[in-house]
């Protein structure tokens, strides 16, 4: 793929959080969406200068969510680049993990909201990366 020399690309860490749906048969996947949005995606920002994706991950979750997540608990689930949900001209080179929830999250710092989404039947309001490239690559699991 070319990239636009007016392009920008951001390079982003987030997680996957996965449970079992509590009322069908299937799974479900934790997504955020930031205030003054209306995508949601996965739990995760970019990384700042001398940070690994892994770190940046794991200070994502805590910022977001408010959880203690140690990046032994991170598997790559793959890296992908897809436009950005939220700002023109750019793209996201992303490091994608999954993990085990460590405990109950909540809304903080730029997030508006949390949603659980399910994985058979996604909405139509997620960001091109989550839809695109992390809901497959999920369910081929």
């Amino acid at each position: 793929m070319t990239v636009r020399p007016d392009t920008t690309v951001l390079t982003i860490a987030a997680v996957c959080f996965v449970r079992p749906h509590p009322d069908a048969d299937g799974r479900e996947l934790l997504t955020v969406r930031k205030q003054g949005t209306r995508r949601f995606m996965l739990p995760g920002g970019k990384v700042d200068p001398g940070e690994t994706a892994a770190q940046a991950a794991v200070r994502e979750v805590a910022e977001e969510l408010g959880l203690t997540l140690p990046e032994s608990a991170l598997t790559l689930l793959g890296t992908y680049d897809e436009a950005a949900a939220n700002e023109a001209d750019t793209r996201v080179a992303a490091s994608v993990y999954t993990a085990a929830l460590p405990g109950e999250p909540a809304a903080a710092a730029e997030i508006a909201e949390l949603r659980w989404t399910s994985l058979a039947d996604p909405p139509a309001d997620l960001a091109p990366l989550l839809a695109r490239h992390v809901l497959p690559a999920l369910i081929r699991g």
